[in-house]
């Protein structure tokens, strides 16, 4: 009799390479991007060169949506509180949301002001897409201005119709959304008994098939179903969370992963993405993560990925407006790109998102009381006293800057 392998017994949560992983599906984006922001690679994102149905930058974030559903669905099926899986959620993304809107409104943007005027002058009294408004705008997620101060105006993304500082970050709107989803689903008990938690992401995957095949009035029967982009991120996270939900029925085999990751390449190459490759890729992406443990190390000190992904653009448009790849070549553009980028995740990381993740289990002794249970200190210690509170303390100076930013931008708004 022969004994199948699932995915749940081999995949090891705290032994696999899904973190190298993340990090290399960063810099897909990166490199996707560098067509449209740049000039390079035909002046495309990778992928539009042969019409693929998505870019590369596309293919890592259906990556990025399918282990999102996996792992996230995992988490709420494990948290002890829905009010503790979505203040892990929070911590995770807003700090170094934060931070990334403070840098790229007051130290990116100024850069390209002053080289396109000369000075500093007229930057902050700019009388639209102001960097006064610019977090407030989009502390939520929700990006509801793209440009500052007109900055960046003879890069190539802006003559081609990418007026954006983030044009990375549209995606993250949509994840958190996801991350609601499976909150309902754990609330109402679809995730327990899984059955229709299962028929809820079935349904999200075939109405993706459906728009693929342009079967119905999807945007005619919900208004949210006309922006095409909602059920292209949705499918992959809900099959992730398919995956989570039966993980012990999922199998795990060394020849159908490497046959699947041959599928996705076949599907991105020739067509079919939308409707078969994303899912084989997905499948192939967990077996390797699984299977490829030599990489498991790759984040233990510092996970960089989520602040590539976020400072990706912003740092390639900075470039752009400086004109590095026309005077210094493709190679040497990226190359430096890949150097800052790398430098400001690391600083992101160490500064606010680690210290943030430090207070993922914190409950404060006020809180401990009225619920009737012991307090918990914040985790990922490293010293006592004053030594543990001073690596707070530039999340709590990011904290305040960030809140004072929004009642600037809201005062100014509203004025």
């Amino acid at each position: 009799m022969t004994v199948v392998t699932t995915l749940s017994s081999a995949f090891d949560p705290r032994n696999n390479s899904i973190g190298f992983l993340r990090w290399l599906m960063a810099f897909m984006v990166i490199f996707s991007h560098a067509g449209p922001v740049a000039g390079i690679f035909g002046a495309v994102d990778i992928g539009a060169q042969w019409g693929a149905e998505t870019s590369l930058g596309g293919v890592a974030v259906t990556g990025f949506f399918f282990l999102s559903g996996m792992l996230i669905t995992r988490s709420m099926m494990r948290s002890r509180s829905p009010f503790r899986y979505l203040w892990h959620r929070v911590v995770r993304i807003y700090p170094a949301w934060f931070f990334i809107l403070v840098v790229t409104a007051f130290v990116l943007a100024p850069l390209a002001w002053v080289h396109s005027q000369g000075s500093i002058r007229g930057f902050s009294s700019y009388p639209f897409d102001s960097p006064w408004t610019y977090v407030y705008n989009n502390f939520t997620l929700v990006l509801n201005q793209w440009a500052i101060a007109g900055t960046g105006a003879q890069t190539h993304a802006v003559q081609v119709g990418y007026n954006t500082w983030n044009g990375s970050a549209w995606t993250l709107m949509y994840e958190f959304f996801c991350y609601l989803g499976v909150l309902v689903l754990g609330i109402i008990g679809a995730l327990r008994g899984r059955i229709i938690g299962a028929v809820v992401a079935g349904l999200v995957i075939m109405l993706s098939t459906f728009q693929t095949l342009h079967v119905g009035d999807l945007a005619g029967a919900l208004q949210t179903l006309s922006n095409p982009q909602v059920l292209q991120l949705a499918a992959p996270f809900a099959f992730g969370t398919l995956v989570q939900l039966y993980i012990e029925k999922v199998p795990f085999d060394d020849r159908l992963g490497i046959a699947m990751l041959a599928i996705a390449a076949l599907c991105w190459w020739r067509g079919g993405w939308f409707l078969f490759g994303q899912y084989a890729f997905s499948y192939g992406l967990i077996w390797f993560g699984t299977r490829v443990k030599a990489l498991s190390g790759w984040d233990r000190h510092a996970d960089l990925s989520y602040g590539i992904y976020i400072a990706g653009w912003p740092v390639m448009f900075l470039a752009a407006e400086y004109g590095l790849a026309s005077f210094a070549g493709g190679f040497w553009y990226l190359l430096i790109v890949i150097v800052v980028v790398h430098v400001y995740a690391y600083a992101s990381y160490m500064l606010f998102e680690k210290p943030a993740l430090d207070l993922k289990n914190w409950m404060p002794r006020w809180l401990a009381r009225m619920r009737g249970l012991p307090a918990v200190a914040p985790g990922g210690g490293g010293g006592t006293g004053i030594l543990v509170r001073a690596r707070f303390v530039p999340l709590i100076l990011l904290l305040v800057v960030t809140v004072g930013l929004i009642i600037v931008g809201a005062v100014r708004t509203w004025a």
